[in-house]
């Protein structure tokens, strides 16, 4: 797969994720959540088609970026064009970050029914999952947009097998 469908670009980004970032807008999502800050990537037909490739030149271009993060939209609806510019991006020495409406131990169900899932959630450093929800809208949090939402370090979560979370309490068990 080399094209993906996109609701659009920023490539110097401060605020989605640590250090200078590339964010790459996903078009389309099942989440549809209340409030959400993008709207506008609802709707899967709508956006443009971008092959990776050339995002992926873009992204080669600025030496001072310190990572990629994927936004939406859902990026999980085209896990196998994300999952090729994260591998990509590790290649060039660049963190991985993506949000996603998802929960990690949902996406973790789903890899059999969804093996790009697997494929894309190895490629990614930290994630941000969860749903957003506007009665826990919080603008004094770090990365997200409501309480809800974690952060998460992937590699050690799945080893463990279980969400670690980054920069945030651990929950009481």
């Amino acid at each position: 797969m080399h094209k993906i469908r996109l609701s659009g670009l920023i490539e110097e980004s401060i605020v989605d994720g640590p250090g200078l970032r590339f964010v790459i807008f996903s078009q389309g999502c099942p989440h549809r959540c209340k409030g959400c800050h993008n709207p506008q990537t609802f709707d899967p037909e709508a956006g443009y088609d971008q092959n990776i490739f050339d995002i992926i030149e873009k992204i080669k271009k600025n030496p001072l970026l310190s990572g990629v993060t994927f936004s939406g939209g859902e990026p999980f609806l085209q896990a196998e064009a994300f999952s090729e510019i994260a591998k990509r991006s590790h290649e060039m020495g660049l963190s991985v970050m993506s949000y996603t409406g998802y929960l990690f131990e949902d996406l973790k169900k789903g890899f059999d029914a969804n093996p790009h899932w697997k494929k894309l959630l190895k490629n990614v450093d930290i994630l941000v999952d969860g749903p957003f929800e506007i009665e826990k809208k919080n603008l004094l949090l770090k990365f997200r947009g409501s309480e809800n939402q974690r952060i998460i370090d992937v590699k050690k979560s799945l080893e463990t097998e279980s969400p670690i979370f980054i920069d945030q309490p651990q929950p009481f068990v």
